[in-house]
């Protein structure tokens, strides 16, 4: 073959390539939303079947979306938590965490994503943030500013939600369960998603949010997550600054309802909230 054809081939190779990549870009953001979120529409009970009184709320985006919410109140608040859940479901599903939360003396307000429950429009990445920022807007209200610990509280998905609201408004403590440094980390152990990750307009990177962030932090994570490896658990814990904390729950999976060995777990959230201390009230 001559110089001449061998530069032809080349140049051929190279149109594939980049044919296919162009391919798999339009496949992957065509897709990526329907791969990362799960929700579950509407509203089939809410904390009031524990016994559990709340406040309904709605909220209001910049872009123009309406957003249910959950304040269940606690009159004798150790701490005041705001809640992002998971990636699947709906605030009904998430229910029994939230009654959780509240029976050990927690004052709990939590949001359903856009596409969730009763809340408007689609989920993206991007339309999480934007939810994060007109959710945490709720805490101007008299009745929802409390003179006790703010904590930040996400699980699974919810923990880059919940990193990225540190940034925005500072808490006095986050909690991070069942989370992940970053995409890419979660599918390190699959080479194709991995690969394809990179294609994606979506990043979650938890880690990085983290990264400005001063308040003390608590990461969880079960040993037996199925869903997010508890080797990423301990990445993610790795790469956080500061004052941190990290429970390992034994046994612990993804999913379970309730936590595995309940007076471990709540033992460390317990410590961990004993030595958060309240910011000064603005002047």
């Amino acid at each position: 073959m001559t110089l001449a054809g061998v530069a032809r081939a080349l140049v051929t190779s190279a149109g594939i390539v980049a044919g296919v990549v162009a391919v798999l870009w339009l496949l992957v953001r065509a897709t990526e939303a329907r791969l990362a979120f799960f929700p579950f529409r509407g509203e089939d009970f809410t904390p009031e079947r524990f016994g559990v009184p709340f406040e309904g709320l709605t909220v209001r985006t910049a872009d123009g979306e309406t957003l249910r919410a959950w304040w269940l109140p606690h009159q004798a608040a150790r701490a005041q938590v705001v809640y992002f859940h998971g990636n699947g479901g709906n605030l009904s599903l998430w229910s029994p965490v939230l009654v959780d939360l509240h029976q050990h003396g927690l004052s709990v307000l939590a949001v359903d994503y856009r596409g969730y429950g009763l809340s408007s429009g689609r989920p993206s990445e991007r339309g999480l943030y934007r939810d994060v920022d007109a959710t945490l807007a709720l805490l101007d209200d008299p009745r929802r500013h409390a003179r006790v610990p703010l904590v930040y509280w996400g699980r699974s998905l919810g923990t880059a939600v919940a990193a990225y609201a540190a940034t925005r408004r500072a808490p006095d403590g986050v909690v991070l369960e069942s989370g992940f440094p970053d995409v890419q980390a979660l599918l390190r152990h699959m080479p194709v998603l991995w690969a394809l990750s990179w294609l994606s307009s979506y990043r979650f990177p938890t880690a990085q949010w983290m990264r400005g962030v001063r308040a003390p932090v608590l990461v969880i994570h079960g040993t037996e997550d199925t869903i997010v490896p508890f080797e990423a658990g301990e990445r993610l814990f790795a790469q956080i600054d500061g004052a941190k904390r990290f429970h390992a729950v034994p046994g612990g999976d993804h999913n379970d309802p309730a936590p595995r060995r309940p007076d471990e777990y709540w033992r460390a959230v317990d410590e961990f909230l004993a030595g958060l201390r309240p910011a000064a009230p603005p002047r």
